[in-house]
């Protein structure tokens, strides 16, 4: 899905932290900031926040650094934040229930608008004010709400039948926590919450601790 003429992928992932940390600075009543101390809060060199914002356009002046504020602006504006995403998840599990209550959605401009499980014992239930509904119902409801993002939190053997079904529905991005490498269309976004596997590269680390002590 990616052109040539795109920024690549890690610069965009990299920008909902530039974004985060900006939001906390205003918080803290810091008005301008230099890439230095930009870098400092999330781990990234100086050179490679000057790098990543240089795909689009020239922000900041040396020797001054970055208005927070409008920097914060410019970078919402990129990531598509100046208007409500709707968002549906499908998978209405303990963590998906976990997931549907997050209050952090909409205040960051995502919005739950469609529930989805088989288990008949909770459709037509609520989470946070969202009615869950059965698979059935989901190509109509995308549909109705324009929505293109999708969140899978079921098991992994029923993960890939999901993504087919939110696909062929309209869904163009995915947030899938289950333990599986989905198969999608080039034009289809996809992005994995593994805990797991996440710490299962950490145990690494520490068996190597354990050898050499």
């Amino acid at each position: 899905m990616e052109r040539l003429d795109d920024p690549p992928d890690v610069v965009i992932r990299r920008l909902p932290l530039y974004a985060r940390s900006l939001r906390y600075l205003l918080d803290e009543g810091v008005h301008s900031v230099s890439s230095q101390e930009l870098g400092e809060r999330i781990n990234v060199t100086a050179a490679q926040i000057r790098k990543d914002l240089s795909y689009f356009g020239e922000f900041g002046k040396q020797g001054i650094g970055y208005d927070v504020e409008k920097l914060l602006n410019h970078i919402e504006r990129i990531l598509g934040l100046t208007q409500s995403w709707p968002v549906v998840l499908v998978g209405v599990g303990h963590l998906g229930q976990a997931i549907a209550r997050y209050d952090g959605f909409h205040s960051q401009g995502l919005r739950i608008v469609g529930l989805f499980d088989t288990d008949p014992a909770k459709i037509g239930q609520e989470v946070s004010g969202v009615p869950i509904s059965d698979y059935a119902e989901m190509p109509r409801i995308i549909r109705e709400t324009g929505t293109r993002l999708a969140i899978i939190s079921v098991p992994a053997a029923d993960a890939q039948p999901v993504a087919d079904m939110l696909i062929d529905a309209g869904v163009r991005a995915i947030l899938c926590y289950a333990p599986i490498i989905l198969q999608t269309p080039d034009h289809v976004w996809v992005r994995y919450i593994d805990p797991v596997a996440v710490l299962h590269s950490m145990t690494y680390y520490l068996a190597r601790e354990h050898v050499i002590t």
